[in-house]
């Protein structure tokens, strides 16, 4: 996922007051943007605006390379991979969502006696009419299904 500097309308802390609070020269929060690994949004007049999110990641950032001696390019990976995970999140979020609302449709169906995934002639209604002659796809294609079946479960 590629990161792109942002526009936007939010309120965020100047790079000197974030160089402050995580005591890191304004120079290290520069090559983070160099590097991409931390992209602020711009004002008007250029200054970089750090949004609570910029911050949260500066964290990971912080944590990463002081407590694990993780280089810059590890990190680069490691949050690379973090948002990958966070987008895949939303995707199967969404897809067990869409899961959720095709059972609740089913459960509707069944509920209202159409609970077969494909239409199926009921047994009598085969055996009716292959008595009385007639032919229907359906009780010939529910016939070699069964004749199927039989023959597959028969010992040898």
């Amino acid at each position: 996922m590629r990161r792109t500097r942002k526009k936007t309308g939010k309120i965020g802390y100047m790079i000197s007051a974030v160089a402050e609070m995580y005591d890191i020269h304004p120079q290290t929060l520069r090559l983070y943007e160099r590097e991409r690994l931390l992209i602020p949004s711009r004002s008007e007049g250029n200054t970089r605006l750090y949004t609570q999110e910029d911050v949260e990641r500066l964290e990971v950032i912080l944590k990463l390379t002081r407590e694990l001696g993780v280089n810059l390019a590890g990190v680069e990976i490691i949050l690379n991979m973090r948002d990958r995970m966070s987008a895949m999140e939303k995707e199967v979020q969404a897809f067990m969502e869409f899961v959720r609302g095709q059972v609740v449709t089913y459960e509707a169906d069944a509920s209202r006696g159409q609970n077969a995934m494909v239409r199926v002639v009921p047994p009598r209604l085969i055996r009716s009419l292959s008595r009385q002659g007639e032919h229907h796809p359906a009780a010939e294609s529910n016939q070699s299904h069964s004749s199927q079946l039989s023959a597959a479960t028969r010992k040898p």
